[in-house]
């Protein structure tokens, strides 16, 4: 009886040996130091908008007047962000219109024959000038009446469409007239056709000074930040924008990889894109961009460098979706060099454990 419990015994130890040998011998990643053996390289990176974040300042001096929308809005390129009131500008304006329309009163009805081909092309570019700046003023209308909730997404389509056309006129107009300068003998105008169009002159200027008090989205994008209050006094040396948006559609991510790694990484590799605030959460994205200098790293920098501080090479990479990543969020980026199943390389596909961001 005893010698069978002894052979129990032996084979139950011989049986959890063998067991524990298996295990020794699969591939298990137990620590984060083995895991990065995986990895060509790793750098910080900070997520921001697929266009770059788009800093806007004002272009003059001047008091705001309104503020036409908000964060998290989303602009179309040219639409009218913010106003700022300048009465001289407007006054100046207004005073040069009039002026223009005395001009145009006084000159004869019908020019001398030799001024008539003249005429009738430099008329049809100064009416195509007109109806772009009124074509602007109706896409400006169209968006505040939509977002004032008395418009339609159909009247901004229109205002634009209005607009483009016009643009275009005036391309073919301004063509033409330097078609025909360059061609036509040269004239000597009449007194009263060159007051005119140094009227004509001063009404461009003063329309393009009216046009600069109204700061537009220069691209197609999302508010990300306003740091503007209708009353504050705006300057072109103002320390921080006034507005800021970019292009959210897509994300990317501005890394700063050790300069030491900088041999490592090509572009079109994959990457897996890691957050503290998303744990387990894998992100994939390609390299699609190095930058050929090397300079010191800014994510993170607080105050003075020190000189332990090591130089970094800018290396951009664009996600291949979103998913929960926030512009301006700091990640880790993980290179590597081998293709896998949803564009993350198996073999990166580790759990997270202890110590890896």
């Amino acid at each position: 009886m005893i010698v069978a419990s002894n052979k129990s015994i032996l084979l139950v130890a011989l049986g959890l040996f063998g067991f524990a040998t298996l295990l020794a011998r699969l591939p298990v990643a137990t620590s984060a130091q083995e895991i990065k053996k995986s990895w060509q390289a790793v750098a910080p990176g900070r997520v921001e908008p697929w266009s770059g974040e788009i800093r806007i300042g004002s272009p003059v001096v001047g008091r705001i007047g309104e503020v036409l929308v908000k964060v998290n809005d989303r602009v179309f390129a040219g639409e009218a962000l913010i106003r700022i009131d300048d009465e001289e500008v407007r006054t100046r304006h207004a005073k040069l219109e009039a002026q223009l329309k005395l001009r145009k009163r006084a000159r004869p009805a019908s020019p001398p024959t030799k001024d008539a081909a003249r005429r009738k092309v430099e008329d049809a570019t100064a009416d195509a000038e007109q109806a772009v700046v009124e074509g602007r003023s109706g896409v400006d209308r169209a968006a505040a009446a939509r977002r004032a909730g008395s418009g339609s997404e159909d009247a901004v389509t229109a205002a634009l469409a209005a607009l483009s056309s016009g643009q275009e006129q005036l391309k073919q107009r301004q063509a033409e007239l330097a078609s025909f300068e360059a061609s036509a003998p040269a004239t000597q105008p009449t007194e009263l056709e060159e007051q005119f169009a140094m009227a004509r002159i001063d009404l461009r200027g003063a329309e393009a000074a009216l046009d600069n008090l109204i700061i537009r989205a220069p691209i197609a994008g999302t508010i990300l930040q306003l740091n503007v209050r209708v009353g504050e006094l705006a300057s072109p040396s103002a320390p921080q924008p006034l507005v800021m948006l970019g292009d959210i559609s897509a994300l990317r991510v501005r890394v700063e990889l050790d300069e030491r790694d900088f041999g490592a990484i090509r572009i079109g590799r994959p990457v897996v894109v890691r957050s503290p605030a998303f744990p387990g959460r894998n992100i994939a994205g390609t390299v699609s961009m190095i930058a050929q200098i090397i300079q010191p790293g800014r994510i993170g920098a607080r105050g003075p460098r020190n000189l332990t501080d090591i130089d970094v090479a800018e290396v951009m990479v664009d996600l291949a979706e979103p998913g929960p990543l926030a512009v301006g969020m700091k990640v880790s980026v993980y290179f590597g060099d081998y293709p896998g199943r949803d564009g993350i390389p198996q073999t990166w596909q580790y759990p997270f454990v202890q110590g890896e961001p």
